[in-house]
């Protein structure tokens, strides 16, 4: 979806979750700022992959605006490098390990609203795009044409500019047009079909996490975890673990 138009920003403010607020202990001015003015952009990389992150790294670290000083694996180990208060800037992958890019980005704008967010990804999905920005991620970009538009989209979201590369602006006109000729308008986007903390349970049930281990990595009790389970499995009419990862596998939750 990509013809090699330059992207374009907007001035407008960078959106973010309505009623997002820090969570108590998290203070929203305990992220550190560059030393001064002309102090480089200090970058936090999300992604499960070795090789992609080190590609991305190569292309930030040579710009002398922006340096990568901290990697994580998985969406749970961003939210805990964030919170170490020396980053300016979090670049997340949307499929990661334990917490995908978007519950990162749930968390991170909860407990950090003013660090700047940018989802980086291989999906070209308008679902994921509004999740994104819902999330309170201020851009979002395709690995496929991260070379391109990269370095530009983690300048945009440091000045509180929204980011979207420009086929994806196109695809999204399309969209709402399509909508409004079938009489759909906005209500016609997809709803979610679970909540958040259901999202994360069944996305650690489908990486096989028992309920003693998601409730110690959530920080609730295992009997919840098993009342929120019996939930998703009602909700989603299914019968057991194995259809609930197949569920995940396709949206996206885990990879296959």
């Amino acid at each position: 979806m990509t013809d090699g138009t330059t992207p374009t920003t907007s001035s407008t403010a960078r959106m973010r979750p309505t009623g997002a607020s820090p969570t108590t202990g998290a203070s929203p001015t305990a992220r550190a700022t560059p030393e001064s003015p002309s102090a480089p952009t200090r970058v936090l990389l999300a992604d499960d992959h070795t090789l992609v992150r080190r590609g991305v790294r190569l292309i930030l670290d040579g710009e002398p605006d922006l340096t990568v000083v901290a990697e994580a694996g998985d969406g749970a180990e961003a939210v805990e490098r964030a919170r170490a208060g020396d980053v300016d800037l979090a670049v997340l992958d949307v499929a990661m390990p334990r917490m995908t890019g978007l519950q990162a980005a749930r968390e991170l704008s909860r407990r950090l609203p003013d660090l700047p967010i940018l989802i980086l990804t291989m999906y070209d999905n308008e679902q994921y795009f509004f999740e994104s920005l819902k999330a309170g991620a201020g851009g979002y970009v395709l690995k496929s044409v991260a070379d391109r538009d990269l370095v530009e989209a983690c300048r945009a979201v440091v000045r509180e500019e929204p980011f979207i590369y420009p086929g994806a602006e196109r695809a999204l006109v399309r969209s709402y047009l399509d909508r409004l000729h079938r009489g759909d308008g906005v209500e016609g986007l997809p709803r979610r079909p679970v909540t958040e903390r259901e999202e994360e349970i069944l996305k650690l049930v489908a990486e096989g996490h028992t309920s003693r281990e998601i409730g110690a990595l959530l920080f609730i009790s295992a009997k919840t975890v098993e009342r929120h389970r019996a939930n998703l499995l009602h909700k989603l009419g299914m019968r057991d673990r194995l259809e609930l990862t197949r569920y995940a596998i396709r949206a996206g939750l885990v990879d296959p």
